[in-house]
C-alpha cells in the first residue's frame, strides 16, 4: 500500500538566507520552506534522496502564495549522476512538468496544493524550477517552495503480482466482483489505497505530537479491526476524529504565537503558550482515562492543576476554571473556535470545559417553566449550542400574552444577542438554527406582543452587520444561505419599512475585503434593488449611483461587471437623471472599457445606433459607395464611347454639307474650317461642343478636365458631384440627383429648393418670379430672367456682361491673359463657329441628357 516517503535533501542551487531547501524536510504549520535567492538565475534545482528505492505514485506540492514559478520539471534517477560522484554515470530520467497558478484570483494571500500522479521507480529526485509569475509583491523575482510531500510504495515488487493473480482467483472463485462500488474507498481490498494521514495537507494543519498520536492511534485501530475488537476500533476511530480537529486548533494557535512573538507582541505569546499546554494537557488527560493510549507516549508540558471530569449529563454543566486566560473573546480566537466532539456520543467522550469565566444567566425566568440552559449556548459540542437555540425559540413561542413589556424586551435582548453570537457558528447546523429564530422573533415573537418598531429595528441592526460578513464565508453553502436570508428579511414587512438594510448594501466596498463578500453584497444590492426599488425603500439614486461607481474600480471582475449591470438598470427607470453621476461621453472616458460598456448600453435603451452599429453602417455605405463608383466608371466609359460615335456622325455630315458650299463659292471668300486651316474631316477634333471652344489641349483626356473644371457652360452638382449644364440644374435637382427627395420646386421663381426651407421661401416672397420658358431663360446661379434660346445661354454664361454668379467665368477672367487679336482660340459665341457648332451639333433641348450629364458623375 503506498505510504509516505521520507527523504533528505542533497543539492540546491542556492537559497535565501534563513529558508534553506533543508526545510522541506520538516512538516508542520509553522514551517517556512525554501525560497531561491533574490534575482537569481533560472532555473533553481533542488536534489531529494529518498530513504529508499521506492516506485513513486504521488507527488505532493505546497506552493508560495506569491513567490511562485511558472513551471516544475521532475526528473528521478536510480543514483546519483556523474556530477555528483564522478565514477557512477547515471542520468535522470524526465517525468514531466507542472504549471502553477499565478494566483492573481485569490489576490496572491492563497497557497496552492499540487498533486501530481506518476508511477516511476528510482530513489533520487530532481525539482526544476522556472522563471517565477510577476507580481507587485515579489519584488525580487524568487520562487518558493512551502513543502513537497512523496507518497510510494518499496520498490521490491517481487510478490506483489502474484499476491494480485492470487486474489482476483479467488474473488473469482467466490463470486465477488473486483469492481464493486461498495468496496470503493476502501484501503482493505485496494492496493493503491493511500491513506489520508499520508496526505500533506494532514502535517501541514495539524499540531506535529497530536499528527504523531493519531497515527499511533490508527495503527491499534487498523491492530484492532483484524482482532475483530470493533467496539475498541470504533472509540479509536473517534478518538482519531476529535483529535483532527484538536490538532488543527492546536497548529493555529501555534501560528499565532509565531505572529505574536515577530511583532514583539510577548505578553500574546504567553498566553497562547499556556493556552495550547492547558488545552493538550486536558486532552491528554481525557486519553489516558479513556485507556486510548499508553502514558508514556503522551508529552505533559507543565503541571497544571487538571478539573473533574464530567462522566454523565451534558459536559457544558462544568465549573469553569477561573486561572485559565479568558481568550474566546479575542478575535483570533473567536473567528477560529470549532466544535471537536461528535454528537451526544455514548460509548466515548473526549470532553473539554468550556473556556469561559463567567455564563450570566441571560433569560429571565418569566413563568414557572425550567429555564433555559444558557450555557449549552456556549458549549463546544455543536449539536448543545443547536439545541439550545432550538430550545429558546420554544420558549419565545410560549410566551403567553400579557407578560409585562419589560421582560419581553429583556428576553428579545438576550435572544438576539446569543442568535448574533450563533450566526458566526461555522457548524452549518448552528448558523441555520439561529436564522429559524432570528425569523421566529421578527415575525411572531415581537407583532405577537405587540412590541414596536425600535425592537424590530435592534434585532436587524444588531445582527445585519454578523449576517454580511458570513456571505464572505469560504463555504459557498453558507455564504448562499447567508445572502438568501438577508434578502428575505429585507423583504419582511416589519422590516422593510425600516429602510435599514439598503443602507448597509450601499456602504463602500473595503479595499482589504474578501472577493466573495465584495461579489455577495454586489449580487444582493442588484436582486434588491428589483425588489424594492428607489422609492421609499433606503435605496436612492444618489447613494446606489455613488457605491455603483466606485465598485467599477474595483479589483474583483465579476463585482465591476455587476456595477455596470445595476447602472444600467437605473438608467432604465431614471434615464437622464443618471448621466451627472457619470464622467461626459467622449473618446478619453471610452478608452476605460466599463465606461465604453455603458454608453453603449445607454444607447441600446434609448433605442439609438451603438458605435459598432455606427461602424458597421459607415463600412456597409463606403461599401455600397465603392460599387456605385464602380458602376458609374463603367456607365462613363460606354457614355464616352457613344459620344465619340455621335461626334463622328457629326463630322461625317458636316464634311459632306461643307463640300457643295466650298465649291459654290465666289469672291474669294473662304468657309470658316478653311479660314481656320482646318480639313473638313476633321472639324470636330479638339472642340468643346457645349461653348465651342477649341484648343489643341483637348484630345480624350484633356476634354474631360476641360468638362469638369473649366466649360463655362457646364457646373458640378453641390449635392452628387455630377457635372451638368447649367441650363439644366434645376431640372436634375428635382429629378435626377441623389438628393431629389430633399428638394422641392418654387411655384413662384420655378427653382429648386430644400424642403425644410421651402414654406420660409415661399412665405417671405423674396424670390424674384419667372417668366414663362417661351419669354426668357431662368439662370440658377444669378436667378434672373434673359432672352429665350440656346444663343442666349452661352451669352449669358460666357458674355462678359452675362451672369455674375459663373464662378467658372470669374476664375477664367481673373487668371487667363487677355486675348491677342487674330486669335482663333476664343469662345464659340464670339465667331462664326460658334454659330455653327451651336446649329449643327445635334445637343439635347435643355443641354445635356441624362445619359450625358452622368458622363462625368464623380472624381
Amino acid at each position: 500500500m503506498p505510504h509516505k516517503i521520507g527523504f533528505v535533501v542533497v543539492s540546491s542551487s542556492g537559497h535565501e538566507d534563513g529558508f534553506s531547501a533543508r526545510e522541506l524536510m520538516i512538516h508542520a504549520p509553522t514551517v517556512s520552506g525554501w525560497r531561491s535567492p533574490r534575482f537569481c538565475q533560472f532555473p533553481q534545482e533542488i536534489v531529494l534522496q529518498m530513504v529508499e528505492r521506492c516506485r513513486i505514485r504521488k507527488l505532493q506540492l505546497l506552493a508560495h502564495q506569491y513567490m511562485i514559478s511558472s513551471k516544475i520539471e521532475f526528473y528521478i534517477s536510480e543514483s546519483l549522476p556523474e556530477y555528483f560522484a564522478p565514477y557512477q554515470a547515471e542520468r535522470f530520467r524526465r517525468l514531466g512538468y507542472v504549471s502553477l497558478c499565478d494566483n492573481e484570483k485569490t489576490g496572491c494571500k492563497a497557497r496552492e496544493l499540487k498533486s501530481v500522479y506518476v508511477d516511476a521507480v528510482g530513489q533520487f529526485l530532481k525539482l526544476i524550477f522556472h522563471q517565477n509569475h510577476v507580481n507587485k509583491y515579489n519584488i525580487y523575482n524568487q520562487v518558493a517552495l512551502v513543502a513537497i510531500n512523496i507518497i510510494g510504495d518499496p520498490a521490491d515488487f517481487s510478490d506483489e503480482s502474484n499476491t494480485a493473480s492470487r486474489e482476483k482467483l479467488i474473488d473469482h472463485y467466490l463470486g465477488h466482483n473486483s469492481e464493486d462500488p461498495a468496496l470503493e474507498g476502501t484501503y482493505a481490498r485496494k492496493s493503491d489505497y493511500i491513506s489520508p494521514l499520508d496526505d500533506l495537507a494532514f502535517d501541514m494543519y495539524q499540531d506535529p505530537e497530536v499528527a504523531q498520536i493519531i497515527r499511533k492511534l490508527d495503527e491499534r485501530k487498523r491492530e484492532a479491526v483484524q482482532k475483530e475488537r470493533y467496539d475498541y476500533a470504533k472509540k479509536l476511530k473517534q478518538a482519531i476524529a476529535d483529535l483532527q480537529k484538536v490538532g488543527e486548533r492546536l497548529g493555529r494557535y501555534e501560528v499565532e504565537k509565531r505572529c505574536a512573538v515577530e511583532k514583539e507582541d510577548y505578553d500574546l505569546a504567553k498566553e497562547k503558550k499556556q493556552q495550547m499546554e492547558q488545552y493538550r494537557a486536558e486532552v491528554y488527560e481525557q486519553l489516558e482515562l479513556h485507556s486510548l493510549l499508553d502514558a508514556e507516549l503522551m508529552r505533559r508540558p507543565f503541571d497544571l492543576p487538571l478539573q473533574p471530569l464530567a462522566r454523565s449529563g451534558s459536559p457544558c454543566h462544568q465549573k469553569p476554571m477561573p486561572s485559565l486566560p479568558q481568550l474566546e473573546e479575542r478575535g483570533t480566537e473567536n473567528q477560529f473556535a470549532e466544535p471537536f466532539l461528535q454528537e451526544k456520543p455514548s460509548s466515548y467522550s473526549l470532553t473539554i470545559s468550556p473556556q469561559h469565566s463567567a455564563v450570566d444567566p441571560l433569560l429571565p425566568a418569566t413563568d414557572p417553566h425550567p429555564k433555559i440552559n444558557v450555557a449549552e449556548a456556549y458549549c463546544k459540542t455543536w449539536s448543545y449550542r443547536e439545541d439550545a437555540l432550538l430550545a429558546l425559540s420554544k420558549k419565545l413561542m410560549e410566551m403567553p400574552v400579557g407578560t409585562p413589556k419589560e421582560d419581553l424586551k429583556n428576553t428579545l435582548r438576550a435572544s438576539v444577542f446569543l442568535v448574533r453570537r450563533a450566526i458566526k457558528d461555522i457548524v452549518t447546523s448552528v448558523f441555520q438554527a439561529s436564522l429559524k429564530l432570528l425569523k421566529m422573533i421578527i415575525t411572531q415573537y415581537i407583532p405577537k406582543h405587540k412590541l414596536s418598531k425600535l425592537e424590530t429595528a435592534h434585532c436587524v441592526e444588531r445582527t445585519i452587520p454578523v449576517l454580511l460578513t458570513r456571505t464572505g464565508d469560504s463555504s459557498a453553502r453558507l455564504r448562499v444561505t447567508a445572502a438568501n436570508f438577508i434578502q428575505e428579511m429585507a423583504l419582511f414587512k416589519e422590516v422593510k419599512s425600516l429602510q435599514i438594510i439598503p443602507s448597509y448594501l450601499v456602504q463602500p466596498l473595503k479595499a482589504n475585503s474578501s472577493v466573495h463578500l465584495a461579489m455577495s453584497q454586489m449580487g444582493l444590492l442588484a436582486r434588491l434593488l428589483k425588489d424594492l426599488g428607489t422609492g421609499s425603500s433606503g435605496f436612492t439614486i444618489d447613494n446606489v449611483m455613488k457605491f455603483s461607481v466606485s465598485a467599477l474600480e474595483h479589483r474583483v471582475y465579476e463585482v465591476r461587471e455587476t456595477a455596470v449591470r445595476i447602472i444600467l438598470d437605473m438608467y432604465r427607470q431614471h434615464q437622464a437623471s443618471i448621466l451627472e453621476y457619470l464622467p461626459p461621453d467622449d473618446s478619453n472616458t471610452r478608452r476605460n472599457i466599463l465606461y465604453k460598456t455603458i454608453f453603449e448600453g445607454f444607447a441600446k435603451i434609448d433605442g439609438r445606433a451603438t458605435d459598432a452599429e455606427m461602424r458597421a453602417r459607415r463600412k456597409a455605405a463606403t461599401e455600397e459607395a465603392e460599387k456605385q463608383k464602380k458602376e458609374e466608371i463603367k456607365a462613363l466609359q460606354g457614355q464616352l464611347a457613344a459620344l465619340k460615335e455621335i461626334q463622328a456622325e457629326v463630322q461625317e455630315k458636316e464634311s459632306d454639307a461643307v463640300k457643295p458650299k466650298n465649291q459654290d463659292i465666289q469672291g474669294g471668300k473662304a468657309a470658316p474650317a478653311e479660314a481656320l486651316g482646318i480639313p473638313d474631316e476633321h472639324y470636330l477634333d479638339n472642340l468643346c461642343i457645349f461653348c465651342g471652344e477649341r484648343s489643341e489641349s483637348f484630345t480624350e483626356e484633356g476634354l474631360d478636365l476641360h468638362y469638369w473644371k473649366h466649360c463655362l457652360m457646364l457646373t458640378r452638382c453641390d449635392h452628387c458631384k455630377q457635372v451638368v449644364e447649367i441650363s439644366s440644374l434645376t431640372e436634375h435637382l428635382l429629378t435626377e440627383c441623389d438628393k431629389k427627395d430633399g428638394f422641392g420646386k418654387c411655384y413662384r421663381c420655378s427653382e429648386a429648393v430644400f424642403k425644410e426651407e421651402l414654406p420660409r421661401h415661399i412665405k417671405h416672397k423674396d424670390c424674384n418670379p419667372a417668366k414663362p420658358e417661351k419669354l426668357a431663360n431662368r439662370c440658377p446661379l444669378c436667378h434672373e430672367n434673359f432672352s429665350p434660346g440656346e444663343e442666349a445661354w452661352k451669352a449669358h454664361l460666357m458674355g462678359p456682361a452675362g451672369c455674375t454668379m459663373n464662378l467658372r467665368k470669374t476664375h477664367i477672367l481673373q487668371k487667363a491673359p487677355a486675348l491677342q487679336p487674330g486669335k482663333s482660340s476664343a469662345v464659340a459665341a464670339s465667331g462664326p463657329l460658334g454659330s455653327k457648332a451651336g446649329s449643327k451639333i445635334p445637343t439635347p433641348k435643355g443641354g445635356l441628357s441624362k445619359s450625358s450629364s452622368r458622363t462625368y458623375a464623380k472624381r
